[in-house]
């Protein structure tokens, strides 16, 4: 494999597969750095109990489903609770919006079709496609993962939509002891890159350097001299949020894509200066 890493240092924020990434890091002759920066997610069973019960006794106008996790848990606690059909009943007579393939697909698995489904994996790209129907007084049950969506509940809000958020996970912190060791490496530039493979990720360093008081120090490390990576379009987008503009990410969001566009980034960087654009993916 091309040394395209060769020299650098790597910050993997991601928990999951974070072996396998350090490997492929250190095949491209770079060094990894672990700093998982996610915390645990766990399911929240008294959380969905609740969503079911109001998703029955109050049939929502639409359905918004984000995640293929989420949607697989509503499922399974309906059947648990013994109303799987009642929900197959009042998805039928009702509009269904998908964001991500992995959730199309698991409504597919199941007989549905989305109405609206986004074109690039993102939330905004979802707003987008609802742009031919009126959520005018329309009651929106709306499925997140385990993370907040500000910007799309304020959208529905502003189209006039009644909005229920599902929240069937929860992310508990990391331990401050990490948050404290990646923003260090960041803010002293020993790191030349930090992956980032989920929105939590970024939003609990964010968190951590704003109560630091360093979170304009952390923008300007991003900004000049640490890049930030991301896992596809939907994780580049929370760092949009944050105020991170200059990010790599790859067209498929995979791990393994991530890392070959992140050490393309490398290679390029070295030999011409300004490779960088505000978002960089892949083309």
């Amino acid at each position: 494999m091309a040394q395209r890493m060769a020299g650098k240092r790597v910050a993997l924020a991601g928990p999951r597969k974070a072996d396998e990434m350090a490997l492929l890091v250190a095949k491209m002759g770079g060094e990894p750095v672990l700093r998982p920066a996610q915390g645990t997610v766990f399911l929240d069973d008294i959380e969905l109990r609740n969503a079911v019960v109001s998703w029955v006794k109050q049939p929502p106008d639409w359905n918004i489903f984000t995640t293929g996790m989420g949607l697989d848990a509503l499922f399974d606690m309906a059947e648990d609770m013994g109303v799987a059909e009642q929900i197959m009943e009042l998805l039928h007579s009702s509009k269904i919006a998908a964001r991500g393939y992995k959730t199309v697909n698991e409504l597919k698995k199941r007989g549905f079709t989305p109405d609206v489904r986004d074109e690039d994996g993102s939330l905004t790209g979802l707003t987008r496609a609802f742009a031919p129907y009126d959520l005018k007084g329309k009651e929106v049950l709306l499925q997140l993962h385990g993370d907040p969506a500000p910007r799309l509940v304020k959208w529905l809000d502003e189209q006039g939509a009644v909005t229920r958020q599902v929240l069937p996970y929860k992310h508990i912190p990391p331990e401050e002891a990490n948050l404290q060791a990646l923003l260090a490496d960041v803010l002293n530039r020993k790191v030349d890159a930090v992956t980032f493979t989920s929105g939590p990720q970024i939003r609990f360093l964010c968190q951590y350097a704003r109560a630091q008081n360093r979170m304009d120090d952390l923008l300007e490390a991003f900004r000049q001299d640490v890049i930030a990576v991301s896992v596809g379009k939907v994780t580049a987008q929370s760092m949009l949020e944050e105020g991170i503009e200059r990010i790599v990410f790859p067209v498929e969001e995979r791990m393994g894509a991530m890392m070959v566009e992140l050490g393309k980034y490398f290679e390029h960087s070295a030999s011409a200066h300004g490779f960088g654009l505000e978002v960089v993916n892949g083309h």
